[in-house]
């Protein structure tokens, strides 16, 4: 039987952690960010860097408080103020690495949630549905053919 490269078979990953939501989790916003991005796989357990916390926080707050999509100055001033200063080369690392993960995009300086087209903008239960749709979905889709094609043989 020949080998196949399975690493070169990775189109995507996506990490979701089926946490528990204690009375700590929603004691403040913080640990809610935090539980949030420990939960879609932003950060690990344990980590403590927290810039990427900072980034999504900022996200949340532009796009479900604000209903605005922000841009880099605008995520400064809010993680300076809710935070601390941070970094404007960390700032766009980490726009870039949710980004890469289909949480966001960005258009003309502008970032913002990747929401469904003709939903409202800005709900957050469009927002999650959507991400989970959209990533979900083609994996669970080509589960299913290779199973039906497991079923022939």
């Amino acid at each position: 039987m020949p080998t196949i490269n399975e690493s070169k078979l990775i189109q995507s990953e996506i990490k979701l952690r089926n946490l528990l939501i204690t009375k700590e989790v929603v004691e403040t916003r913080r640990a809610m960010v935090r539980w949030l991005a420990l939960s879609l796989g932003i950060i690990n357990p344990g980590e403590t860097r927290l810039s990427a916390i900072y980034v999504l926080d900022a996200m949340l707050y532009f796009q479900f408080q604000k209903k605005h999509d922000p841009n880099v100055k605008e995520l400064s001033e809010y993680i300076t103020k809710a935070w601390q200063p941070i970094n404007e080369k960390t700032l766009r690392y980490h726009l870039l690495q949710l980004k890469s993960t289909n949480i966001m995009e960005h258009s003309k300086g502008k970032y913002f949630l990747l929401f469904p087209e003709g939903s409202e903008r800005y709900d957050e239960e469009a927002w999650i549905r959507f991400y989970f749709e959209s990533e979900i979905s083609p994996i669970r889709d080509k589960i299913t053919s290779v199973i039906k094609e497991i079923k022939k043989r």
